[in-house]
């Protein structure tokens, strides 16, 4: 697992990429697992505040009741037309004096879970002419190119 920092020290551009295709729309889609382990899509938003990339919840939302049982998860930036990108990870909770850090002074009305995103994978897919294009990159693998027809 890797730091969204170490990502960037690994894999500059690659996580450059990545991150302008997470900026350019403001939600994006979460993967979670059900506690009989069925996929769950939410949306969410995500924030690239120090070394990692973060997101939260609405308190009890049942998306932040999936990653405080099994912090596996996934998020799907919002497609382009130039291609859309993927991460992969194990979230972790953020509490006390750190959560504080993202809530910029104000917290929202009812509270809110924070989560920070512990890299598995980064992946960009693109089609070049009649081919689907994978860009993946994983801690300490470097960035590996897939083709496929």
């Amino acid at each position: 697992m890797a730091t969204w920092e170490q990502f960037e020290s690994e894999a500059g551009e690659f996580a450059s990429a990545v991150k302008v295709r997470f900026e350019a729309a403001t939600t994006h889609i979460l993967a979670t697992l059900r506690t009989d382990g069925a996929p769950r899509v939410s949306g969410t938003e995500v924030d690239f505040t120090g070394p990692y990339l973060s997101f939260g919840s609405m308190l009890h939302a049942v998306k932040a009741l999936d990653l405080r049982r099994d912090g596996r998860c996934a998020i799907h930036a919002r497609p382009r037309n130039d291609g859309d990108a993927k991460v992969a990870g194990v979230a972790n909770e953020v509490t006390g004096v750190e959560k504080k850090a993202y809530t910029t002074g104000s917290e929202p009305p009812g509270g809110f879970h924070a989560f920070r995103l512990d890299l598995h994978e980064a992946v960009i897919t693109t089609v070049e002419g009649n081919e689907i294009v994978i860009q993946l990159w994983r801690p300490g693998l470097g960035v590996k190119t897939f083709r496929r027809k």
